[in-house]
């Protein structure tokens, strides 16, 4: 079956899994202001991505952009026949891709080098299970057009790691900045180190931020709010 007529769905709520619940409970336990999050935004909804070369696409999707707009654009580009499939996406021209999917010159060549890598062997998307986190990380970032914040966001959503944290994420930033009542949002490095306190949940700690972050703004419950500073 033509993987267009059944295109991934974009991140949806689904059941939580028992051990991000867990996961969760444990983080509110040690961690007091994380605990506000659930407590004032509602239970944490577990949104997830599709695994694979559409999920990277997808990821691609995101480059530099709000989630809002990434989805509009991902939804074009699951429709058009082949884009899903690494052969079939280089079948497609910057007609189809940026014309009609939306995607920007730069991106429709970041989603051509994903296809060419997974087709030739450089990028082994099924190995990525038994990798640990950092390697997992270095092993996508090899290829042209996906940085770290592409990589981490695909290894959370799609791979549903659990102690992964795009500190490069502006909304993840401004989601702390805001619960704590910071002057100013915390820089990539800045975050990333007080991710460490969060060890091993940051997955969840970032689902948890952006859930504050989309409550605090008023975000539609679909909006992910995801917004990174830079990729690629």
């Amino acid at each position: 079956m033509d993987a267009a007529a059944n295109p991934p769905a974009l991140p949806f709520p689904g059941p939580l899994p028992a051990w991000a619940r867990a996961g969760l409970d444990t983080l509110a336990a040690a961690h007091p202001d994380l605990a506000r999050i659930e407590a004032t935004a509602g239970p944490l909804a577990w949104r997830v991505r599709p695994r694979g070369f559409p999920g990277l696409l997808r990821a691609i999707c995101g480059q530099m952009i709000s989630d809002r707009a990434a989805a509009a654009i991902w939804g074009r580009l699951a429709a058009l026949p082949g884009a899903l499939d690494p052969a079939g996406l280089l079948a497609l021209d910057d007609a189809a891709l940026c014309g009609q999917a939306g995607l920007s010159r730069p991106k429709a060549a970041h989603a051509r080098s994903l296809a060419m890598a997974v087709l030739d062997g450089r990028l082994r998307l099924d190995e990525l299970p038994g990798m640990e986190d950092a390697e997992a990380v270095a092993h996508l970032c090899a290829v042209r057009g996906l940085g770290r914040w592409t990589a981490q966001v695909h290894l959370l959503f799609a791979e549903q790691r659990a102690d992964v944290f795009p500190e490069g994420d502006l909304a993840l930033a401004a989601g702390l900045a805001h619960l704590r009542g910071l002057p100013t949002r915390p820089p990539p490095r800045a975050l990333a180190a007080l991710a460490l306190e969060w060890q091993p949940c940051r997955s969840l700690a970032a689902r948890l931020l952006w859930h504050w972050w989309r409550h605090a703004t008023g975000r539609p419950a679909g909006d992910i709010a995801m917004d990174p500073a830079a990729d690629a």
